[in-house]
């Protein structure tokens, strides 16, 4: 048997199984590749089934917090009778800033863009009763009564809600999550 016979005969044994095996291993490569789509997407189905009973509540808390620092729905919440403004100053700040503290994780569930807007929400209606206890004609000897009136009518002049653009943005994204 001369060498190019014995080449061919053994070409014509491996060059089928080349093909076999390549086809084998592509085959197999793409199961895999299935395979590991299919398991990302079981993650994150399940990860959303995790998260997102989360991410509402932190949307639900961040509704309430908006709502509960308020102008309006502070002033009622803490009573001003019988204080002096900058008592009554002190306490609209201390429970301004303790809300917010409060609810500071929830900032993990939500986007940075809808975060600083409840930041700056509550910088908002700090600046308001700040400005509003300095526009009083004798702050120190004022009563509270005199600064939530003023309060009030920033908030009717502005005719601005400052926390309304933060809750907009919390419900948009919220109805998002649907």
């Amino acid at each position: 048997m001369d060498a190019t016979t014995y080449f061919f005969d053994l070409l014509k044994v491996i060059l089928p199984a080349i093909i076999v095996a390549g086809s084998i291993f592509l085959l197999f490569r793409q199961y895999l590749e299935k395979d590991t789509q299919r398991r990302l997407i079981e993650l994150k189905l399940e990860s959303n089934r995790t998260t997102l009973p989360l991410r509402l509540q932190a949307y639900e808390r961040l509704t309430l917090l908006l709502e509960r620092i308020s102008p309006s729905n502070i002033l009622v919440r803490l009573s001003s009778a019988g204080q002096s403004a900058p008592d009554y100053h002190r306490a609209l700040q201390q429970e301004i800033r303790a809300e917010y503290e409060h609810n500071v994780a929830q900032q993990l569930y939500i986007s940075a863009e809808a975060w600083a807007q409840v930041k700056q929400a509550k910088e908002n209606v700090l600046t308001m009763v700040n400005r509003a206890f300095h526009a009083l004609p004798d702050p120190q000897h004022a009563r509270g009564t005199e600064l939530a009136r003023r309060v009030l009518e920033s908030l009717m002049t502005d005719q601005n809600d400052p926390t309304a653009p933060a809750l907009d943005t919390v419900r948009r994204e919220a109805a998002q999550l649907f």
